[in-house]
């Protein structure tokens, strides 16, 4: 494809025969040279401080298919990919194969709509893991079936998408009722929906909880789409959504070893506005420190949020069996579960978190293979 060059006083402008511009400043093209960057690594090597901010080349010119761009003081010179370039042009975001446009749930989707995959084929092949991967990071959710009935069987799926995040509760996790416990999960009581470990700096992204025995009455899990949520509250209380996206508020885990806080807004915003995840759990809330003044605002627009999440029209219910393993953004999809009585049969989950990166890192890995 033929292209054209200007140079101006700070940039070079290239119009190319399909009618695409791209204005590129000379220091973004020194700063972004091929020859800067190992050879092997991909890092960059270049150090900005040795140029100029005012950096102008004294000569720039097209060869065939590749920009030329000579720079003065024996800098050499710079070559670029007329298609590399023109992809990367500056002010358009380089593409991201794990970007996966979110489908918004309500109740209508239903326990049977949930994305299923099969473990055997997660396990056996790139395109059903990719497939997968993407499946649940649309929904949030998704359900891997067939899993053999043992705890490495869960966490083979789970390394599949990245590495396990380590907390405070270990490596993984063990969801039965037990005596002692230091955590709600470990009860046989309700428990209303809510997204995990909101009092760590980053609370872990997907969460993995695997039924080996669901046999006692009770013990159905629940989940709802906290996108939907947010955006339903945006919609109908604005004032309310406004609060709960700006205003952080102290979360706490405490036990006999370990003492956890952090400050958050229940809705995290992305840079355009957009939700990009929750952080609630009220069992997990700190005492709140805000102002007096602020409160009667601030506990409202939290009861708004809080009512939401108990309403018929957001929840999906289901009960696990065994062999089973749900698999939800831990940021995004909040989940519960009914109470159940342990003296009617045991109930237990395996559990374990990847995070989000790690997990937007294997599905850009495998595109790279796609046909």
């Amino acid at each position: 494809m033929q292209a054209t060059l200007s140079a101006g006083p700070e940039a070079l402008e290239i119009r190319w025969s399909d009618g695409t511009t791209g204005t590129f400043p000379y220091l973004w093209l020194r700063d972004t040279d091929p020859a800067g960057f190992h050879p092997q690594t991909g890092e960059r090597v270049f150090d900005l401080t040795s140029v100029p901010l005012d950096i102008a080349p004294e000569r720039a010119e097209i060869e065939r298919d590749t920009l030329v761009v000579s720079w003065p003081d024996q800098s050499g010179e710079s070559r670029f990919d007329l298609g590399w370039i023109k992809a990367n042009r500056p002010g358009r975001p380089r593409p991201d194969p794990a970007e996966v446009a979110p489908v918004v749930w309500r109740s209508g989707l239903g326990a049977q709509n949930i994305p299923r995959a099969a473990a055997e084929q997660v396990l056996a092949s790139e395109a059903a893991l990719a497939d997968w991967l993407r499946a649940t990071k649309c929904y949030g959710l998704s359900i891997v079936d067939g899993l053999a009935d043992t705890v490495e069987a869960g966490m083979a799926i789970a390394r599949r998408a990245g590495h396990l995040r380590e907390t405070n509760f270990g490596l993984t996790f063990e969801v039965v009722s037990k005596p002692d416990p230091n955590n709600l999960a470990y009860t046989s009581i309700a428990l209303p929906l809510h997204t995990d470990l909101t009092n760590q700096e980053l609370p872990p992204g997907y969460q993995f909880l695997h039924c080996l025995a669901n046999e006692a009455q009770g013990g159905g899990s629940v989940f709802c789409d906290g996108k939907a949520v947010a955006e339903d509250l945006r919609a109908e209380d604005p004032d309310a959504f406004e609060i709960l996206s700006t205003v952080s508020v102290p979360f706490r885990f405490h036990d006999a070893q370990t003492d956890i806080r952090s400050r958050k807004t229940v809705i995290e915003l992305d840079r355009d506005g957009g939700v990009s995840e929750i952080c609630f759990n009220a069992h997990l809330a700190d005492i709140l420190d805000l102002p007096a003044t602020q409160m009667p605002a601030y506990y409202r627009a939290y009861r708004a949020f809080m009512a939401r999440t108990r309403a018929p029209a957001y929840a999906v219910t289901l009960k696990l069996t065994g062999g089973e393993m749900v698999v939800f953004d831990n940021r995004r999809v909040l989940h519960g579960r009914t109470a159940f009585d342990p003296s009617t049969g045991f109930r237990h989950l395996h559990g374990c978190y990847v995070d989000r990166g790690e997990w937007d890192s294997r599905l850009r890995v495998l595109s790279r293979h796609a046909v």
